[in-house]
């Protein structure tokens, strides 16, 4: 169970972010903008990310709801296990692995990444965006895996396979989340 009596097993961020309201806002804003406004990397590319960095971090809930949002774009549910194991062998693009390692990196060693990281995505053929977007991808999903975690949110297979493609079909800003409904704009 969660740590705070607001919170019960079905809950995750909407329910947190309403006792902070209007902050949370701007941060569900910004979650839109980054997981589903224009990138090098496909809406599911980046639920990809967010699932993987969750998963590097072991958060249940976090890993658990976008690794369904993924599989709702089409990515393979197997798949998660194999890139937390090692990202080489895991069945992805050739290019999408350096991007990968990337986050990994950045996730579990962020003082240690080094330009020869950054070369690597380029040399796989992204620009400077690409790994601008991906940096966001995985700085917000370390931001989000904590405010999950230490709130004590873990989440259940059936909320995450309910949730994950809602997730895809309503996006992320907080009005859509709350109401169910698919943000303007989004194609929900």
């Amino acid at each position: 169970m969660p740590f705070v009596s607001y919170l019960d097993e079905e809950s995750g961020v909407t329910q947190i972010a309403a006792y902070h309201g209007e902050a949370f806002d701007h941060i569900s804003n910004f979650t839109e903008a980054v997981m589903r406004g224009p990138s090098a990397f496909s809406a599911g590319e980046r639920e990809l990310i967010a699932a993987f960095v969750s998963g590097l971090n072991a958060c249940q809930f976090c890993h658990g709801i976008h690794s369904h949002t993924a599989a709702a774009y089409g990515v393979d549910l197997g798949l998660f296990e194999d890139l937390i194991a090692d990202v080489d062998a895991a069945d992805v693009a050739p290019n999408l692995k350096p991007v990968l390692q990337f986050v990994r990196k950045l996730t579990l060693s962020p003082s240690r990444m080094t330009e020869a990281d950054a070369r690597a995505v380029f040399d796989a053929g992204w620009d400077e965006r690409a790994l601008h977007d991906a940096v966001l991808v995985c700085a917000m999903f370390n931001f989000y895996n904590r405010l999950i975690e230490g709130h004590g949110v873990k989440g259940y297979a059936g909320l995450f396979e309910t949730r994950g493609p809602r997730l895809k079909r309503v996006g992320y800003t907080a009005a859509a989340l709350a109401a169910g409904d698919p943000p303007s704009g989004s194609g929900g």
